[in-house]
């Protein structure tokens, strides 16, 4: 056979996947991957760990009240039972 040229095979290939799958690769969103000093990925990793612990911790807590039937209430030390305690009331 006679050689043929990479465009050539390229879109013959992309031809017969075309013919066998009607499968798409998602569009790429975010940027290309790009090089970090280390010292930057271990900052950015660390950070992503510890938000990772942070969210482990609240659902646990989370989960532990649901097991135990505790009923998280809005603690407002001046809200509407210190107003009402303050007020004052004429006798007459």
């Amino acid at each position: 056979g006679s050689p043929i040229s990479a465009e050539e095979r390229r879109l013959r290939d992309k031809k017969h996947l075309d013919d066998i799958t009607a499968a798409r690769l998602p569009p790429l969103h975010h940027s290309p991957a790009k090089l970090l000093p280390i010292e930057e990925s271990i900052a950015i990793q660390i950070q992503q760990k510890e938000a990772y612990e942070e969210m482990q911790a609240k659902l646990a807590a989370q989960k532990l009240a649901e097991r135990l039937n505790i009923k998280m209430l809005r603690f407002e030390p001046e809200g509407e039972a210190s107003i009402q305690y303050r007020e004052v009331r004429d006798e007459d």
